[in-house]
């Protein structure tokens, strides 16, 4: 069985996502137990709504000793995607 790692941004974190920019530290509000680096993520706001997804650019044990200006994760996709990108889908 695969465990389904998560991980919650915090509010004034989830526009700077929604616009296809990584995840500082500063912006993360909690995420999944023993999440290792490079692994993908769903990206959750802190009222558990869906908006995308991730990769982790560390581990959780080292995601603690970083700057808050350091990125935790890197964005894949998110909802705001169709939206910005309308226009060229078709």
């Amino acid at each position: 069985m695969q465990k389904h790692f998560k991980l919650w941004i915090k509010p004034n974190g989830e526009m700077q996502f929604l616009y296809g920019n990584h995840i500082a530290k500063a912006h993360i509000g909690r995420i999944s137990e023993d999440t290792p680096e490079h692994q993908g993520v769903v990206i959750y706001s802190m009222a558990d709504i869906p908006l995308g997804f991730g990769v982790t650019a560390r581990s959780m044990v080292d995601v603690r000793k970083l700057q808050p200006t350091d990125i935790v994760a890197f964005h894949q996709a998110d909802i705001g995607e169709y939206l910005r990108e309308e226009d060229t889908l078709f």
